[in-house]
């Protein structure tokens, strides 16, 4: 970690548009990335894997601290390449059953503890935009600029729905809203981290905006960082 590099950080829910924005920014700036989130499903996923159950909270400790992890950037409009002791996940943590899994032990704290250390070792030069939760309020506390990029629960039901439609997935939208909307109510009120702005982050509600425009807004504060 080099204590000195800036970081933005960009939290908000499922949906919001956050790792697009965050790739692109990313890219702009030339900064390193992190995917935040993508820890958590990959928690979930290699507990899978290991056959580790997700009530073992010693279990996903173990399996939390020796993540093999890496972050590879990819052509725009992608998402971020993930690979996991050198293999690529991208699509294996991005389906709807691993990010419900990586809610659910995302609530235990000994496990956010195991990938706290991991989160802020990200931080290097030249700068990190950091994509998440509770980059603002737990992770980069100090960082010069922090965002909390939200939507409504049905944009954001409908954009994930369009992704997943688009990727040859049958969906139900109805079902997908509800999910949505116990995820929110899941994260929001957990006693470890909940979802919510940091005291000094700048709020974008990106219903009705274009990606360019959203962009637009997180560049005009990137000038602070």
């Amino acid at each position: 970690m080099v204590a000195d590099a800036p970081v933005i950080a960009v939290d908000g829910p499922g949906g919001s548009g956050k790792g697009t924005i965050t790739q692109m920014l990313a890219r702009r700036l030339g900064w390193h990335l992190l995917d935040s989130g993508a820890l958590y499903r990959l928690t979930a996923l290699a507990a899978e894997q290991q056959r580790v159950a997700f009530d073992d909270e010693a279990g996903l400790v173990r399996v939390a601290s020796s993540l093999d992890v890496a972050f590879e950037p990819t052509p725009a409009g992608e998402p971020v390449k993930v690979l996991l002791n050198g293999k690529d996940v991208t699509a294996a943590i991005r389906t709807e059953t691993c990010g419900d899994n990586a809610s659910k032990i995302a609530v235990i704290q000994p496990v956010r503890d195991a990938l706290l250390q991991r989160q802020r070792d990200f931080q290097q030069s030249p700068g990190l935009v950091a994509d998440g939760r509770d980059m603002g309020t737990v992770v980069f506390p100090n960082a010069p600029v922090k965002v909390f990029l939200t939507a409504s629960v049905e944009e954001r039901a409908q954009r994930r729905y369009r992704q997943l439609k688009d990727a040859g997935v049958s969906v139900n939208i109805d079902a997908l809203l509800e999910e949505i909307r116990a995820r929110d109510e899941r994260d929001t009120n957990r006693s470890a981290a909940p979802l919510k702005p940091a005291e000094d982050a700048q709020v974008i509600d990106s219903t009705g905006l274009s990606i360019e425009e959203v962009l637009d807004r997180v560049m005009a504060l990137a000038g602070q960082a």
